[in-house]
């Protein structure tokens, strides 16, 4: 008898840290998306990036990016999607460069979009 209650309350805790970690997906997805938008990218680029690179680094590695900033006789916001890749390979992280360069590649050309199964609006 004691079993069912303590299986109740364990289904219960594993659908609230499902829903939590939605939210924390959805907050940390628009952190992104503001950041990349400040960092000079287009809407359209940011948002499709956010969501990808949110799914593919760590928080530790978005936190880093976030705190990327330009360099003394750097514009203050790239000129290109190539010229943000180039300040984000100063974070040092092979990985945080691949996944913002494919990000940036496949939202630029429009793949990304396919790959996610809807069309930019």
């Amino acid at each position: 008898m004691i079993k069912t209650p303590l299986l109740l309350l364990a289904a219960c805790i594993g659908v609230i840290t499902l829903a939590l970690g939605g939210c924390a997906q959805v907050i940390a997805e628009s952190r992104v998306r503001s950041a990349l938008q400040g960092a000079g990218l287009s809407e359209r680029n940011a948002t499709c990036m956010a969501g990808r690179m949110v799914d593919r680094l760590t928080i530790e590695q978005l936190r880093r990016l976030e705190g990327l900033k330009p360099q003394q006789g750097e514009p203050a916001r790239p000129a290109t999607l190539g010229d943000y890749v180039e300040r984000v390979r100063r974070v040092g992280d092979p990985e945080v460069v691949t996944v913002t360069a494919s990000s940036a590649a496949l939202c630029a050309t429009g793949l990304a979009w396919l790959d996610a199964g809807a069309a930019p609006s």
